[in-house]
């Protein structure tokens, strides 16, 4: 029988979507438009003359460049070849950079004309990187002198490998963005991914009928897996843009009669801040996602209010699952307001204690998050000690501190390395955060546990103001000791413009600790 008569890859689900739907538009990102047929004939190309190239099955691809239509072509077009994706995200430093190159063995990198200087010094820290691969971008751009062209590749004429493929098969390694020193990277499968796929168009309803704008970053698995994967899957429309900003996205959303829409709650914000937002058409807007952090209860219901149309999904999950767990859907974001829900379709979910106990389900006992599913990695690339920690007790170990209830609903309380001990008592930043912002003047916050000489570590809010707004310390201090027991309010508030966040829209509380470290030194 042949090989491929039952084969089920990335590249095989864009091949059967071109079928069912080859005149509908499939990718549209600043003047590029190309329609199903149009996008799975350009990605065989693409695949093409990659292999004249050299680049065959189990070969490493790292891509460092911002969202466009090339990074979705070179995506299915590595999966045809059973290439291996590695997404590295565009924030780091050339040195952290060269560490993923190094040790994921790439051999070619892409990226962009704005990339390619970051992409060249990193390449050049001892890795074993030989090719290029420019990529045209949102905005049109001159490619850089000396790197093999995205628009030569795709005018390969050279017949496509048929290389024996399986969906047992490795399809990336994505590399955590954690705080360790070294980051991990997380091996997927074909097989891996399109169960999680399955998850996806189950659980957040992703349909063939959807116009979704992708806005987060491609590198990242929630933009690139929980929806563009998806989308493609089921032969949904997509518009693709590199910047995630108010002034961008709310255009954009307006223009294209956006139904679908997935971003952090940061970004969240920051729409609903934009003066422009209450004048722009957002009519068409059906479907709001919402993940990669915890989404304040208070701006959970202003979106309610100011977007009533609107159905949202939470969608909660790691890299390591590919990466949807759980998920909270429309009908339940009031009723479990703060809740990421109960285990996708083809996840098992528990929280536990250290000893692998199952928690008591009253929506108060704190335990660890622990899956089994066939969404989760085969392991962390050349790194067997940390892979074995991972999947300790035959389940694999999420790092995130939760609470469940009776009906199986689980919620996040923080990440083990978030948990602030002060005075030995344990203090969930989370519930400090979503005290502060049910005060009226506060656009974002986040806290922090900082060194104190008395306490060991003291609770600290770090607040943006909303514009405008007639808000100070001692305020802030009055309402958190009205509302919270007096070890869990904060010691110290600090005011700042604006929280550091990654690209994916994730508060960087490191930083925060870093910047603030010295802030109780003279007490």
């Amino acid at each position: 029988m042949h090989p491929a008569i039952h084969r089920q890859t990335l590249g095989d689900l864009l091949h059967r979507s071109a079928c069912r739907f080859p005149d509908k538009l499939a990718v549209a990102c600043g003047e590029v438009r190309w329609n199903y047929a149009e996008f799975d004939r350009l990605c065989d190309r693409v695949a093409a003359g990659l292999a004249e190239g050299g680049v065959g099955k189990g070969e490493r691809v790292a891509v460092l460049a911002r969202n466009s239509h090339a990074f979705a072509a070179l995506r299915f077009a590595l999966a045809r070849l059973g290439a291996v994706l590695v997404p590295i995200n565009f924030m780091l430093k050339a040195d952290e950079a060269a560490y993923i190159l190094r040790h994921a063995g790439a051999r070619w990198l892409a990226t962009d004309s704005g990339l390619a200087p970051l992409a060249q010094a990193a390449a050049a820290q001892g890795t074993a990187v030989e090719q290029f691969i420019w990529l045209p971008s949102e905005e049109p751009s001159v490619p850089t002198p000396g790197l093999l062209r995205f628009d030569e590749l795709a005018a390969s004429t050279a017949p496509l490998p048929t290389p024996a493929l399986g969906g047992s098969d490795l399809a990336q390694i994505v590399y955590t963005s954690g705080t360790e020193s070294a980051p991990k990277g997380a091996m997927l499968t074909h097989d891996a991914v399109m169960w999680q796929y399955v998850s996806c168009l189950v659980d957040a309803e992703i349909a063939a009928g959807d116009l979704m704008l992708h806005a987060l970053p491609l590198y990242h698995c929630a933009q690139l897996d929980v929806f563009l994967g998806p989308a493609i899957y089921a032969g949904a429309s997509n518009v693709i843009t590199a910047k995630p900003t108010p002034e961008n996205l709310l255009p954009l959303i307006a223009r294209h009669r956006i139904s679908s829409f997935f971003a952090p709650p940061t970004v969240w914000i920051g729409l609903l801040r934009s003066p422009s937002f209450d004048s722009t058409d957002l009519s068409s807007l059906a479907k709001g996602y919402y993940g990669a952090s915890i989404m304040p209860v208070e701006v959970l219901r202003e979106l309610a209010v100011r977007l009533p149309r609107v159905r949202l999904w939470n969608l909660y999950g790691q890299t390591e699952i590919a990466p949807l767990a759980t998920m909270l859907g429309p009908e339940d974001q009031l009723r479990k307001a703060g809740s990421c829900g109960r285990a996708a379709l083809n996840v098992e979910t528990r929280v536990v204690d250290d000893a692998m106990n199952d928690v008591p389900r009253d929506g108060r006992a704190v335990g660890e998050i622990v899956h089994r599913s066939p969404q989760l990695m085969a392991g962390y690339f050349h790194d067997d000690a940390r892979t074995a920690a991972a999947f300790e007790g035959g389940w694999f170990h999420s790092g995130d501190l939760a609470t469940i209830d009776a009906e199986g609903y689980i919620t996040v309380v923080d990440r083990k390395k978030d948990m602030i001990k002060t005075g030995g008592e344990n203090v969930a930043s989370r519930e400090v955060e979503e005290a502060i912002y049910r005060l009226p003047g506060v656009s974002e916050v986040a806290v922090v546990g900082l060194p104190h000489p008395r306490w060991v570590e003291a609770v600290v809010a770090v607040v943006v103001a909303k514009a405008g707004a007639e808000l100070d310390e001692p305020a802030v201090l009055e309402h958190c000791r009205a509302h919270l027991a007096p070890f869990k309010a904060p010691k110290r508030v600090v005011f700042v413009d604006a929280l550091p966040k990654n690209p994916s829209g994730k508060l960087l509380k490191r930083e925060l600790r870093q910047a603030h470290h010295s802030l109780f030194d003279n007490p």
